[in-house]
């Protein structure tokens, strides 16, 4: 069994049951909605993931639920499915972020390889948020002060620089420097400095 799930929004008894019947039977973990609202009101597993949706429902825009989702930073990747589709709307769902847009009657592997392509894309994407969570653990362990020489390091300044900078000594400097980087377990500058640029810091941070 995957430790993987997806996600099936369609209205249809019949297409809900063979995408489910199709999914599990490849060691998938499934989760069937009749429209996006039941779709809502779950609570997810906390597992790389993606949402097959069809885009036609009785009162429900497959696309328009797209946005709403994005408007509610909601990046669950998703995979259309639809028997009315067209090349506008295609073009529509693929430039807000869809992972495919699949036209009924579709090849079962064609779908499986969009649903590998979505859970790797999520799973990703949630490696970095990891990441990001974790820098930022470690960063607000950092002193007002240490946080003003990292950003100064990582902008490029040198020890004497920024003790000009900040009206310290240079061995001030290099301590508080030596914080810096056991604090952020950054091995080397080059590691300080991606740090930096992925925590986005600037003087106004600092």
């Amino acid at each position: 069994m995957l430790n993987e799930t997806v996600y099936i929004v369609d209205d249809d008894p019949s297409v809900r049951e063979g995408l489910d019947s199709l999914l599990r039977s490849v060691g998938y973990e499934t989760h069937c909605f009749a429209s996006p609202r039941e779709f809502q009101l779950h609570r997810r597993v906390d597992t790389p993931a993606c949402l097959v949706l069809d885009v036609r429902m009785p009162g429900a825009s497959g696309l328009d639920f797209q946005v709403e989702l994005a408007n509610s930073h909601d990046a669950i990747p998703i995979i259309f499915i639809t028997g009315h589709g067209d090349v506008p709307m295609s073009v529509r769902a693929m430039r807000a972020g869809a992972v495919e847009f699949l036209l009924k009657p579709f090849r079962e592997q064609d779908l499986l390889d969009a649903i590998h392509l979505a859970i790797e894309r999520d799973r990703t994407r949630r490696q970095g948020e990891a990441v990001d969570t974790e820098l930022n653990e470690r960063f607000a362990t950092l002193t007002t002060r240490e946080r003003e020489v990292m950003t100064l390091v990582a902008s490029g300044r040198l020890n004497k620089q920024i003790a000009a900078d900040l009206g310290l000594s240079e061995v001030t400097v290099k301590v508080h420097r030596g914080q810096v980087m056991r604090k952020m377990q950054a091995a080397t500058l080059a590691d300080l400095i991606r740090m930096s640029d992925r925590l986005g810091l600037s003087a106004n941070r600092a």
